[in-house]
C-alpha cells in the first residue's frame, strides 16, 4: 500500500524478524500516549464530523473511536488469557458487525474514558513482563500461536494507524 492509501495512512503493520526489549519498551510507551493522542485527534470535533467517514467506504470517526476502545479490551484479555493459561486458544470476533452495534452511536467520551483506564492497565501490566512472561501468547484460530511481545507491537501500531485516520481526515477537510 502506498503512503497515500487512506486504509493505512502509516502503512501497514510489518512484522519484525526480532523483537527486542527497546522495541517493547517504544510499544509500551505508544500504548500510554494513546489515550491522550485519541482525545487530542477528536477534540472539538461536532456531532456532524464525528459521523464522517475517514474514507468512503470506512467507518466513521465515531467509529473508529468506538473501535479502539472495543478492539484494545479484547487485546488486554486475551493477553491476561496467555498469562494466566498454557497458549489458550482465543474467540476472535466480527469488528465490523461490532461497529455496526447500536452502541457504536454512543458518545466519543465513553470511549475516550474507557480507553484511558484500560491503557493505565494495560501499560503496568506490560511493565510488570518478565522476559519469561513476554514469551507467553495464545492460539488464534485463523493467524496460529501470537506472543506477547508481538501483540504489544501490533497495537501500538494499531493505535497510531487509526488515530492517523481520524488526523488525515482532519487535515483533509481543514477541520
Amino acid at each position: 500500500m502506498s503512503e497515500h492509501d487512506p486504509r493505512y495512512p502509516i502503512g501497514k503493520f510489518e512484522r519484525p524478524a526480532i523483537i527486542t526489549p527497546d522495541d517493547r519498551a517504544r510499544a509500551i510507551s505508544t500504548l500510554a500516549e494513546l489515550p491522550e493522542m485519541l482525545r487530542n485527534a477528536v477534540e472539538g470535533l461536532d456531532t456532524a464530523q464525528l459521523s464522517t467517514p475517514y474514507r468512503e467506504g470506512g467507518w466513521t470517526v465515531r467509529q473508529v473511536v468506538h473501535h479502539m476502545a472495543d478492539s484494545h479490551m479484547n487485546a488486554f484479555i486475551r493477553m491476561r488469557l496467555a498469562l494466566t493459561e498454557d497458549w489458550p486458544t482465543i474467540k476472535p470476533y466480527d469488528e465490523k458487525a461490532w461497529a455496526r452495534l447500536r452502541d457504536a452511536a454512543a458518545p466519543v467520551e465513553w470511549s475516550l474514558e474507557l480507553v484511558e483506564s484500560l491503557h493505565a492497565r494495560w501499560v503496568m501490566l506490560l511493565q510488570s513482563l518478565s522476559e519469561e512472561q513476554w514469551q507467553r501468547g495464545f492460539h488464534h484460530p485463523e493467524d496460529g500461536p501470537v506472543k506477547l511481545d508481538l501483540m504489544a507491537l501490533i497495537y501500538a501500531w494499531h493505535s497510531t494507524h487509526h488515530v492517523a485516520h481520524i488526523t488525515h481526515l482532519r487535515a483533509k477537510e481543514e477541520w
